[in-house]
């Protein structure tokens, strides 16, 4: 069948990474890159490293622009620097897109700087010497040290060459796979975490939190708490009730002894089966459909999924009456300090947020919740905190993945889709993290109205790429005072999972291989590449024994395209073993091939997990699960034995990578099971139960 010719739709022109990147133009020029005395190569990094291999990237880029020893480079992160406006957000798979141009001009910038100082000392043209092993090197065989030239080349205004970045065919470590420059640090524990910092005088702190979402302190007796070894103060703040002590443990038992009298939470009287009636009730129901056109309807629905970081959320605060200071691992540092510094009454000026590295993240470091509690009992305790939010509260109280519903119709006469409506009702996703922001300062047309930032990144992140015929995609969000946030993926988690489970059922209507038929529908042959690795390398289609099958999935977003065949073992139904992944990625430009592994390992991981067996509970509004035991992420013995990623040759400049697997993985692992089982799964995760 030859290839569809699909219309551009609102992706193909604008996505939400070139949105982001264009509202982080205007300051794109201040990073800073320091060449030092010592000879480090310093890069203060103007993100969050949560373990996505970041800081590897940023070194690459820098000694490759540079030409200097990998080993000589550091990426510190930065502190919250407001001047930097909306180009100070790790997210959307963004950050290596956003900062591969202006990493590189500010490290070709300072080459041409540090060749200039040595032409004029050498009295020779500067056009005529070159750079290696962080040294130039003229042709007579002398060389001068970075370290020697750097003093001088700080002083120098107009280069004596250009300051342009290398062409593809002359980088030599960009795209080659690297090991992480942290691997030993965090191995070893000398990685330093927010847990791990000796800040004079800090405390140890947790909080005693209401059983239901949102619930509020009434009243309290700290009587019996206070009077327990090392415990130093009980404080009572808007979340609930804090306790401060020598050691976490003592201020955990002591926390246990509180007399707490709460308030209902605004979602009391919710369950999941409320959550889902309202979710249903959000979108009209279908039209009858055209005479003669026959149609193939489905309904989704998608739990609730914790981001659970394997550190839990913890802050350093140090407020004193005229000044703050905070340590803690933030995605969005600037809205972190303007919003702890009207909470405390403060100019944002006064408050300083030191960024750390992170435990994972998946989107939950967005949110700065652990950070403005440890702000708030800082200062009414009248002394540095390090607080910590257990397991238990992170499961219960913090961000998660909204529920959704997807109600989904195709229509097709003699063979062809005519028509393809995808409506997707969710729990409002809280975006007061700065994206929203950003995206009015690149000068998206946003919709007026309390879901304004919700329809503008679905706007800009969903994408049907088959042609399906006349397709519409419509958002429908309902409000609950719940603590939501981005997942992985955000959106594209559920509704291009969705979209591929009912391209699967959609192919098997018309009697044609899966697989041929979303390659019929593609009008991009890269796409068609990407999914024809997929194919091939996991031997799409070879026989399995009965109760085992394959699953196939494809998925485009952030200006790069990914497809992940699995197989899955479902003789025992109730402990469906995913067996193998195969994945095929097409992100532009890898910079470090080994991380894009790791991150497509990881999204495969992601799509077991809220596929078969990892989603919360919502009774009397009340989180039902409560760790890891009850929110049953994947483990080491669920991940496939057999894993291969396959690489597309690299092209122009880097796509996005981090949350690019995800539906793609999901929908294979949920396709999968379909056709191991003869049940096409309707409700996620599949083992989910009442």
């Amino acid at each position: 069948m030859p290839a569809a010719e699909a219309l551009p739709g609102v992706t193909d022109i604008v996505d939400l990474g070139d949105a982001l990147i264009l509202a982080g133009l205007p300051t794109s020029h201040l990073l800073v890159l320091e060449v030092t005395e010592a000879g480090r190569v310093v890069l203060q990094l103007p993100r969050v490293e949560v373990g996505q291999g970041l800081t590897t990237a940023m070194a690459m880029i820098v000694a490759d622009e540079l030409d200097s020893r990998l080993e000589d480079v550091d990426v510190p992160l930065s502190p919250a620097r407001p001047e930097l406006l909306f180009n100070q957000l790790t997210g959307a798979s963004n950050s290596v897109r956003s900062l591969y141009d202006p990493v590189r001009a500010a490290a070709a910038a300072a080459r041409a700087r540090l060749v200039t100082v040595a032409a004029r000392r050498w009295a020779l043209p500067a056009d005529g010497l070159r750079t290696q092993g962080s040294a130039v090197l003229a042709p007579d065989g002398r060389s001068a040290s970075y370290a020697s030239l750097a003093v001088e080349a700080a002083a120098v205004l107009l280069p004596a060459v250009p300051g342009t970045p290398k062409l593809p065919a002359q980088q030599s470590l960009v795209g080659r796979p690297t090991n992480r420059i942290d691997a030993r640090d965090i191995v070893t524990g000398r990685a330093r975490y927010a847990g791990d910092l000796d800040v004079p005088g800090a405390v140890p702190t947790v909080v005693s939190r209401p059983p239901t979402v949102n619930g509020t302190v009434r009243d309290y007796d700290a009587t019996a708490a206070l009077a327990m070894p090392g415990v130093l103060g009980v404080v009572p703040i808007p979340t609930g009730v804090a306790v401060l002590a020598e050691t976490f443990d003592q201020a955990i038992k002591a926390k246990a002894a509180l007399k707490v009298d709460w308030r209902p939470g605004p979602i009391d009287t919710l369950s999941d089966a409320d959550i889902r009636t309202k979710l249903r009730n959000a979108q009209p129901p279908f039209l009858i459909p055209p005479l003669l056109t026959l149609h193939l309807d489905a309904e989704f629905d998608f739990a609730f999924v914790s981001h659970a970081p394997m550190e839990v959320l913890t802050a350093v605060a140090d407020v004193r009456p005229d000044r703050a200071e905070l340590w803690f691992a933030a995605q969005s540092p600037i809205v972190a300090q303007q919003t702890i510094a009207a909470t405390l009454g403060l100019p944002q000026s006064a408050v300083t947020v030191h960024v750390v590295r992170g435990g994972g993240s998946f989107g939950r470091r967005l949110f700065f919740d652990a950070a403005l509690e440890a702000a708030q009992v800082s200062q009414a305790a009248g002394r540095p905190v390090k607080l910590m939010w257990t397991r238990n509260d992170d499961i219960r109280h913090g961000r998660m993945r909204p529920a959704s519903h997807h109600r989904i119709r195709a229509t097709h006469l003699l063979g062809q889709v005519l028509t393809y409506e995808h409506r997707v009702s969710t729990v409002q996703t809280d975006f007061r993290h700065g994206v929203g922001e950003a995206l009015t300062a690149a000068g998206v047309s946003l919709p007026v109205g309390g879901a304004v930032f919700s329809q503008a990144f679905f706007a800009l992140t969903q994408k049907l790429p088959y042609d399906l015929g006349l397709s519409t995609q419509l958002l429908a969000e309902v409000p609950l005072e719940m603590h939501t946030g981005s997942w992985r993926s955000v959106y594209s988690g559920l509704v291009r999972t969705a979209d591929e489970i009912m391209v699967d059922e959609l192919a098997r209507a018309l009697g044609q291989d899966e697989v041929a038929f979303r390659r019929g529908r593609l009008s991009s042959a890269a796409a068609r590449a990407v999914l024809d690795q997929a194919a091939q390398s996991g031997r799409w289609g070879r026989p399995m024994p009965a109760g085992q099958a394959q699953g196939f999935a494809f998925h485009e977003e952030h200006r790069s395209s990914v497809a992940c065949l699995v197989e899955i073992d479902c003789t025992d139904r109730a402990n469906p073993r995913v067996t193998k992944a195969v994945v095929a990625a097409d992100v532009g430009l890898p910079v470090n091939p080994r991380g894009l592994e790791a991150q497509l390992m990881g999204a495969v991981m992601d799509g077991i997990s809220v596929t078969l067996q990892a989603g919360l509970h919502i009774d009397h509004g009340a989180v039902r699960e409560g760790s890891y035991a009850d929110f049953r992420y994947g483990r080491q013995r669920h991940s496939p034995p057999a894993f291969e990623v396959h690489l597309m040759p690299p092209t122009g400049d880097p796509g996005g990578a981090g949350e690019l697997g995800v539906p793609a993985a999901a929908a294979a692992v949920a396709n999968a099971y379909a056709r191991a089982t003869g049940t096409s799964p309707r409700s996620f995760p599949i083992s989910f139960q009442p």
